[in-house]
């Protein structure tokens, strides 16, 4: 029978053994582990893309473009009035804390990074057909190295959630809008809005 002193030689000499086969392991570099599914994920999805943990893609293909809000959590503010009545909301206000990750809706190519008085921060994103325009305003910041002409893919962060421009900085949220335009218009030219909330819903 080994005596006390003998099995913690024992042990130890196991437990170098165990640490120099790690060491050559991560040397040689282990394989990825697969990646979570997303929440969003149905059977048959398997070819389309991946986006950011955290998102939820719609019926329409769209994500919602804050990280970690549902369906269920939004609200359609599209008809609300603004400015006493004068004119219509033509979006839906995401309400979430400050600083919560925005992502791209759908891919596309950011086409104007751009300070306004009513929206602040904003992002005008264009569809690869060039006929949408997806529209992020009251943004608190920009992706780090995010600019003009960068294609993005769908879920990419390209902000965080702020209260800039004509906010409640009470209430940070993301303005976001879908603008139907032609393919040669410009990013300040007048498009059509049409309601992101069942785009984004499937309701």
């Amino acid at each position: 029978m080994l005596s006390w002193h003998a099995r913690l030689r024992i042990l130890g000499v196991l437990m170098l053994l165990v640490a120099v086969g790690w060491v050559f392991l991560m040397a040689r570099g282990l394989p990825s582990p697969p990646a979570p599914a997303l929440a969003a994920d149905r059977p048959g999805e398997a070819a389309r893309p991946r986006v950011e943990l955290g998102a939820y893609r719609a019926p329409s293909g769209l994500i919602i473009p804050v990280r970690g809000v549902r369906p269920g959590q939004l609200t359609d503010t599209f008809t609300q009035a603004r400015e006493g009545g004068l004119r219509v909301h033509d979006a839906i206000d995401i309400m979430v804390p400050r600083g919560t990750l925005v992502l791209a809706a759908a891919p596309g190519i950011v086409e104007k990074l751009f300070t306004s008085k009513a929206g602040g921060l904003t992002l005008y994103q264009r569809s690869l057909d060039r006929r949408t325009t997806y529209y992020y305003a009251h943004l608190d910041s920009y992706a780090p190295g995010l600019r003009q002409d960068q294609p993005v893919r769908t879920g990419q962060v390209i902000g965080a959630v702020g209260s800039t421009g004509n906010a409640n900085p009470f209430a940070p949220h993301l303005h976001f809008a879908v603008l139907q335009t032609r393919p040669e218009a410009k990013w300040y030219e007048p498009t059509v809005a049409i309601n992101p909330y069942p785009l984004l819903t499937g309701r």
